[in-house]
């Protein structure tokens, strides 16, 4: 079985590991009272990591798990210290996310270009409930009800990220076929492709499709992901059946830069993306 693009299997809940909650909260009272301790308010510190108010809320709650760059920054503009950093080290993992795919969800948080091709099924930062619960359905082994809903909890806080990292530069390759499937049904494909189409409107976002006929296509090799950091260093991500990869290689990173490049080049304009994407919806 092929993980879903958002790192989430059937038997991929995170290895077993305790739940987060209590270091969660620990890690974000120790925020909290470092900011205070700072004289800084929430707003004025979110402004600071170039985060939102929103984000800085979560993780001083317990309800957020915060990426590297995220506990990097705080920690610098609350003194330095590292504490922040290693107390990090002792967040336990995020429910509805697989063991091997927390380290990406890391880089993903904390990117300022997140690029995506993907041709076995709608990228988790588009999908709705909808889509997923249908995906989830016929997974093997069987998924039960807390790990369908660990599993999209954590796809909708993904999500967030249009909204709060408003400077990231999100771009999306999408195969035609992913829609003409028609996963879950007609109902299904309707809610899906509104959603997509929404996300096509924010200003952070590029969604390209690539058409179904393509006489040279350069994306025979299988998904792409892509993420620059804010240092300007690029990593890469291979996702397959029960296992993920995240490659710092320059060499490797850079061949896949280039054949993103070129896909981008072979895929439909944006405009005419959003044409085709309308049309599928009013074909439903």
């Amino acid at each position: 079985m092929v993980a879903d693009s958002g790192g989430m299997t059937a038997t991929g809940l995170g290895g077993g590991e305790p739940e987060a909650s209590d270091s969660l909260r620990t890690f974000g009272a120790m925020a909290q009272a470092l900011r205070e301790h700072a004289g800084l308010g929430r707003e004025e510190l979110a402004d600071a990591v170039g985060y939102s108010k929103h984000m800085v809320a979560s993780v001083e709650l317990g309800r957020r798990l915060p990426d590297t760059a995220f506990v990097e920054g705080v920690d610098r503009e609350l003194g330095d210290t590292g504490a922040l950093i290693r107390a990090a080290q002792h967040l336990g993992r995020q429910p509805g996310l697989a063991a091997w795919f927390r380290k990406w969800a890391k880089w993903e948080a904390g990117a300022i270009t997140l690029y995506t091709y993907e041709c076995r099924m709608i990228p988790g930062l588009l999908q709705t409930e909808a889509y997923l619960r249908a995906m989830s359905a016929d997974q093997l082994p069987p998924m039960d009800d807390q790990q369908i809903e660990e599993r999209w909890a954590a796809r909708a806080e993904r999500q967030q990220r249009f909204a709060e990292r408003a400077n990231t530069a999100f771009s999306f390759i999408l195969e035609e076929h992913l829609f003409l499937r028609r996963t879950g049904g007609s109902t299904v494909t309707r809610g899906l492709l509104d959603r997509v189409l929404q996300v096509a409107e924010l200003r952070n976002v590029d969604i390209q499709i690539m058409p179904l006929v393509q006489e040279s296509p350069s994306g025979l090799h299988g998904p792409i992901r892509l993420s620059e950091s804010p240092e300007n260093r690029w990593f890469a991500y291979n996702e397959g059946q029960e296992s993920g990869q995240l490659i710092s290689d320059a060499k490797v990173v850079s061949v896949l830069k280039q054949r993103y490049v070129r896909m981008r080049s072979q895929a439909l304009t944006i405009q005419d993306s959003v044409s085709l994407l309308r049309r599928m919806r009013g074909d439903l």
